[in-house]
């Protein structure tokens, strides 16, 4: 599977906004009226348990993910597993040599709701605490669940959270498609204000998608909206089937740039949750 490796000359805007508090609720039906859940993994199993494969395939390779980057991805315990009522991703750094033959210097997790969960349109939304560090690149995002059948990017690609650990007071939102994919993703910036940092916590992260719009959050901030008034001329607008999810932090590659020796190891990236919803469509008028 080719995945887009990133450049920071994709995103235009840098959006500076106060931030108001994060709601601390574990309630998965605590929803705005708009909204209602449809799909969720609240990672509320006992400490050191595994994913739930019901919901979650975890990937598994080391060949660069189409962006040089330099982990290998594996199945173990010991890169993705519960605690506390997180999923944690844990990045390692240590020699792994892989059954394809592939050795790396680092170890991490890769998950997606591929052939498990997908939907068109809807709230997609994380609580999330991510890893720190030069080199570390965590990501919640997601594809076309066509991507076997067209490949990628006809499939499409939307970012909902990327972040690069030389950009600590900063996140990305971006939507990749055929004609304007890579480095010609089209995107947005967040930044936390006063330099604050977002591994310092957790914070949320969504998108909110609808036929012909796709609007960024973070903690409830809209930071960007993007239509098909954004695309390139004669590229076309990729977002009217199903997507699934995925979860991960790489290291390495194109655009964070390899570790140096700033760089702590272990880092582990917090998930609280991961919800879905659909819109809740207004009850049919009654004649008097």
């Amino acid at each position: 599977m080719k995945v887009s490796w990133r450049s920071p000359k994709w995103y235009a805007a840098i959006f500076l906004v106060s931030l108001c508090a994060i709601g601390q609720t574990k309630d998965p039906q605590a929803t705005t009226p708009q909204w209602k859940l449809v799909w969720s993994d609240e990672f509320n199993g006992p400490d050191g348990s595994a994913v739930d494969s019901s919901k979650w395939v975890q990937e598994t390779g080391g060949g660069g993910w189409g962006n040089n980057e330099l982990e290998y991805y594996t199945r173990r315990p010991q890169n993705a597993f519960l605690e506390k009522g997180n999923l944690v991703i844990k990045v390692v750094e240590e020699k792994y040599s892989g059954s394809d033959g592939v050795s790396r210097n680092y170890t991490s997790a890769r998950l997606k709701t591929q052939s498990k969960f997908s939907q068109t349109y809807g709230r997609f939304e994380a609580r999330i605490k991510i890893p720190r560090g030069q080199g570390i690149w965590p990501a919640f995002w997601m594809l076309g669940a066509d991507i076997n059948r067209v490949q990628w990017p006809a499939c499409g690609e939307i970012d909902i959270m990327e972040n690069i650990g030389k950009e600590p007071a900063l996140v990305h939102g971006t939507i990749h498609g055929p004609g304007y994919n890579g480095a010609n993703g089209i995107g947005s910036s967040f930044a936390l204000p006063g330099g604050e940092r977002f591994a310092d916590d957790f914070h949320i992260y969504a998108v909110e998608w609808e036929p012909n719009t796709i609007r960024f959050y973070v903690d409830d901030h809209l930071y960007a909206t993007r239509t098909p008034a954004d695309l390139p001329k004669e590229t076309k607008w990729v977002y009217h089937h199903p997507f699934f999810i995925l979860l991960n932090v790489a290291v390495g590659g194109d655009w964070p740039g390899d570790p140096d020796s700033t760089s702590v190891f272990p880092q582990t990236m917090l998930v609280d949750y991961v919800r879905v919803y659909e819109p809740v469509k207004p009850a049919p008028r009654m004649k008097p």
